[in-house]
C-alpha cells in the first residue's frame, strides 16, 4: 500500500473530527475561572492532579488570595493548607507566590496576553499559556496534555505516533497544521474530553467508542506501509 499522503491524513483527520464535534459539541475548559489571573492560577495547580480536585479548592484560595499582590503576600504555610489535597503542594505554593510577585513587580498585576510573557511566569509552561490564551483571552492556543497525545497518537493523526517521548511543541505544530486557528482551543478541549472518557491511558473503552473504526482503520493504513 502506498504510503498516505498529507492530504489523504487531512481529510482522515476532519472526517475523524467531525465524530468527535457530534460527541462533544460544548466542549470547554472544565476549571473553573473568572478571570485571566484565576485561570493561570488554576491551571498551575491542575498538575498532575484533576480539574475535578482543582475547582474543590479554588473557591477557598480565591477568596482568600484575590489578586496577584495578596497571592505574592502569602503565607506559604497557610497557602499550603489549602491546596495540600491536591498534592505536590511544596512546589506549587513556591509556584503561586513567585507567580503572584512577577505579576505584580513586572506586569503591574495583570495577565500578559501573549506567550512569550507568560511562559516567563513561575510554574507556566507552553501548554499552561496555551490554555490562559485561548481561554481567558480568545487568542487561538492548543495546550498539548497527555490525552491530546495519548489520543493523537492512537488515531495517527501525527507522524511521529510511534514516538515513545514525543515533543509537544512538534505535535502542536503538527496538528494545528490541519485546523484554522480559530479552531484549536474547542479542538484541544474535545480530545482531552475524548482521553477522559473514552480513549484512557489505563483502560481504554474501545467496545462502546464512536472513533474504533476510525482508529483502526487508521492503525492499518499505517502497518501496512
Amino acid at each position: 500500500m502506498a504510503r498516505e499522503t498529507r492530504q489523504q491524513r487531512s481529510e482522515r483527520i476532519h472526517s475523524d473530527y467531525e465524530i468527535l464535534k457530534r460527541l462533544y459539541p460544548d466542549a470547554h475548559c472544565s476549571l473553573n475561572f473568572e478571570s485571566p489571573f484565576q485561570l493561570v492560577v488554576a491551571t498551575v495547580l491542575s498538575a498532575q492532579t484533576t480539574d475535578v480536585g482543582v475547582n474543590k479548592v479554588t473557591p477557598r484560595l480565591f477568596d482568600r488570595y484575590p489578586t496577584p499582590e495578596a497571592l505574592a503576600a502569602a503565607n506559604p504555610e497557610e497557602l499550603e493548607d489549602i491546596i495540600h489535597p491536591l498534592g505536590f503542594y511544596h512546589a506549587k505554593v513556591r509556584h503561586l507566590i513567585g507567580l503572584g510577585s512577577t505579576l505584580t513587580r513586572q506586569f503591574n498585576g495583570e495577565v500578559p496576553p501573549a506567550m512569550n510573557k507568560l511562559v516567563t511566569l513561575p510554574g507556566v509552561g507552553r501548554k499552561t499559556a496555551n490554555v490562559v490564551l485561548g481561554n481567558a483571552f480568545g487568542i487561538p492556543g492548543f495546550p498539548v496534555d497527555t490525552h491530546v497525545m495519548r489520543v493523537t497518537g492512537r488515531l495517527r493523526w501525527r507522524t511521529d505516533w510511534r514516538s515513545r517521548h514525543p515533543d509537544p511543541v512538534h505535535v502542536e505544530r503538527e496538528i494545528t497544521s490541519y485546523f484554522p486557528p480559530e479552531e484549536w482551543t474547542v479542538l484541544s478541549h474535545r480530545l482531552i474530553y475524548f482521553g477522559r472518557e473514552y480513549c484512557t491511558a489505563r483502560s481504554k473503552d474501545c467496545r462502546e467508542c464512536l472513533m474504533r473504526a476510525a482508529a483502526d482503520a487508521a492503525a492499518g493504513i499505517h502497518s501496512a506501509v
